[in-house]
């Protein structure tokens, strides 16, 4: 039976016997000096060899006493775990998750034990620690003014190890999911190559997600790598690490930050500057519209719509922007009359001006226009009047005309969702971060390029200010992932530097890309399930934190394809979770464990035959009672975590249960913003 249980959770009645040996020993171990009577009736030589044999085992019992209290000790209060950031371990074949041990049956065999009302009473705080809370709460306004009250409440709080009724941690949870594994805990590190696979973190709010974040950006960082951070709250903890580590090491110059929030620190960025085909444009923008039941034919029309002002815009050796757009989807006019007379210019007769400034000044011309053409430009009347008298074809002049050709009416209800969101995100401040005015030399804020940031290995923070618009901040986020997988396939196909060999004459292999991306329901879209099953080649390695299963299948819009993308990331860290689903991502993938427990019975049979001298039997048995198919880990473990803690499934399905350090202040963190702000300032040459 004792090959079942771990028999650790009872009294420690090993210190009774260790007590008696001890002092046999002292007293046979008493006829050492020199003449002195022998105190016992045995020759000195033998006397000393009892006395070291009684001592060994008083001290063997007296080890084993100890185990059983530490193990109690460390089932009600786990010792302190913090690191100050510049001793945070890191490696570049490794990466650091915390403290932790892997969860095997023998831990869950422990788990079971310690949950026995039964021993419930060794591990609940002692009677001397509730006095001391107690004292607390009924002295908490006498304190303020007696002095020496204030002195014994602040030491009874004290968390110091001479405290012997020091408050336990704040974490809530429970404590004895670590507990049964601590004295097996090591330091865990996870394979990088593993972290290919990409890397999902659970966790509601409030339970570390954003300090694990960042544990593996500090990482990611010192290794040298690409480091790219979508936050779309705009945790400016996390901003101030980051920049902590840029000073640490040496790429303060090689930071750079996007923050919808603060658009003196924010550089520039335009969502839709960079593309590798066209339609990318369209895509970014039209995905951003709602798209159920009726909606979709009208993201379609404006999906139309915009990639045709793109075109046409590109075509013209312009850049297609937040402002560019919804000018000419409102008005195309101007855009037409400038793409036509572009295209006419080097298609047409060099006489067709002349027709066409003819036709807009005959009267008759005029009274022959479509009825949806009155009222228009009439220069641009002109211009698709004589493009479609002689037959010419072109898709964007096509597209254009099309534009031209519908009832101003009946667009405008076409253009109706679109319309508002480009208004939001080109309004203020932040319109002129979204949509940068590339002449303008009097701006020195710099403008974001991704294969810039990518090929010098830099460090990038995007916080997108969700709390004060949550819809600006969903469209720029999604656009921002969506610029980021068309870069992750111009990477696969050509590499960092264009194909370009090395003076060895190799290819250049991508450099590593950690993206980063907090709050995944708010920026989630259909170009997530590519970034994630096919962007591993080109060097991206994706860290995603969000709170449920379905925060997925919200963001999405479908419970399919929030499977599908479960489905691609190989390692996951739960933390603290609300919902029995979410919990189930990683309890379904297990296997199962034996589980004993002792069942103890008691039985008394009657005699009721007079003849019998015996009138009753009792009997005392324990019985051993197995669960061959119990659960590794259960849904209820995660739902009541401890803050800070979690349970990781990396290397290949292998389940390690992990605690993250406590973060210190870092002394190379600024100020403030304004420290920032003086900073960058001082790096783009704008005054202050």
């Amino acid at each position: 039976m004792a090959n079942y249980f771990d028999n650790r959770l009872r009294r420690a009645w090993e210190f009774g016997p260790t007590l008696v040996h001890l002092s046999v020993a002292g007293l046979l171990l008493w006829t050492w000096p020199v003449g002195r009577e022998p105190a016992w009736p045995l020759p000195p030589d033998l006397a000393r060899q009892f006395g070291w044999a009684f001592a060994a085992l008083g001290i063997w019992r007296a080890w084993e006493g100890w185990r059983i209290v530490s193990y109690r000790r460390r089932l009600r209060r786990l010792p302190r775990f913090s690191a100050a950031a510049r001793y945070l371990p890191w490696s570049q074949q490794g990466l650091y998750l915390g403290r932790g041990f892997e969860w095997g049956q023998h831990h869950v065999q422990r788990l079971v034990e310690a949950r026995d009302p039964k021993v419930r009473r060794l591990l609940e705080p002692g009677r001397l620690y509730r006095l001391a809370r107690q004292f607390e709460r009924t002295s908490e306004r006498a304190s303020e003014a007696t002095h020496w009250l204030r002195w014994l409440r602040d030491g009874t709080q004290a968390q110091r190890w001479w405290n012997p009724v020091r408050p336990l941690p704040d974490v809530g949870g429970d404590g004895l999911l670590h507990g049964v594994g601590l004295e097996d805990e090591h330091p865990l590190w996870m394979n990088l190559k593993a972290r290919q696979g990409h890397m999902l973190v659970l966790g509601t709010t409030g339970v570390g997600k954003t300090r694990l974040a960042e544990l593996l950006v500090t990482q990611d960082i010192r290794r040298g790598d690409c480091v790219i951070v979508i936050d779309p709250k705009g945790d400016l903890d996390l901003l101030f690490r980051m920049w902590a580590e840029a000073v640490r090491a040496d790429k303060l110059d090689k930071l750079h930050i996007v923050h919808l929030g603060f658009p003196e620190i924010s550089e520039r960025y335009n969502p839709t500057g960079r593309f590798n085909r066209i339609t990318e444009v369209a895509t970014r923008i039209a995905n951003q519209l709602p798209g159920e039941g009726n909606s979709a034919a009208f993201r379609e029309f404006a999906w139309r719509f915009v990639n045709t002002v793109s075109r046409a815009l590109v075509a013209l050796g312009g850049k297609p922007d937040y402002r560019a757009i919804p000018r000419y989807v409102t008005d195309v006019d101007p855009l037409l009359i400038d793409y036509f007379e572009h295209w006419l210019d080097r298609n047409a007769p060099a006489d067709w001006r002349t027709t066409v400034t003819q036709a807009e000044r005959d009267p008759e011309w005029a009274k022959r226009l479509p009825r949806q053409h009155q009222g228009r430009d009439r220069h641009a009347a002109a211009l698709v009047w004589y493009y479609r008298e002689h037959g010419y074809y072109d898709d964007v002049c096509e597209g254009l005309k099309g534009i031209f050709d519908h009832d101003k009416s009946h667009y405008d209800k076409l253009t109706g969702n679109l319309l508002p969101l480009m208004q939001k995100l080109t309004t203020g401040k932040v319109g002129q971060l979204l949509a940068p005015n590339y002449g303008d030399a009097a701006d020195k804020r710099p403008i974001l390029e991704w294969d810039k940031v990518i090929r010098g290995q830099e460090i990038v923070y995007v916080g997108l200010d969700a709390l004060t618009d949550s819809e600006v901040a969903d469209a720029v986020g999604a656009t921002m992932l969506a610029d980021l997988t068309s870069m992750a396939g111009h990477l696969y196909k050509h590499g960092a530097f264009g194909g370009l060999p090395t003076v060895s004459g190799n290819r250049q292999t991508p450099p590593i890309v950690n993206l980063h991306t907090d709050e995944l329901s708010r920026i989630v879209g259909p170009e997530y399930v590519p970034l994630l099953n096919m962007a591993r080649g080109a060097g991206f390695r994706v860290t995603s934190y969000t709170q449920s299963k379905k925060d997925l299948e919200a963001g999405l819009g479908s419970v399919a394809k929030a499977g599908q993308l479960l489905d691609n990331w190989n390692n996951i860290i739960a933390m603290r979770v609300r919902t029995e689903e979410t919990a189930k991502l990683i309890t379904d993938q297990l296997v199962s464990a034996r589980v004993f427990t002792r069942i103890d019975e008691s039985r008394e049979t009657d005699n009721n035959d007079p003849s019998n001298p015996v009138d009753f039997q009792a009997q005392n048995a324990t019985r051993v009672s197995e669960q061959p198919k119990a659960e590794l880990l259960s849904p209820a473990d995660l739902i009541r975590l401890p803050v800070g803690q979690a349970f990781a499934m990396i290397d290949g399905g292998r389940l390690y249960k992990v605690r993250l350090p406590m973060a210190e202040r870092d002394p190379l963190e600024p100020k403030g913003l304004k420290d920032i702000g003086a900073r960058l300032r001082e790096r783009w040459g704008t005054a202050a």
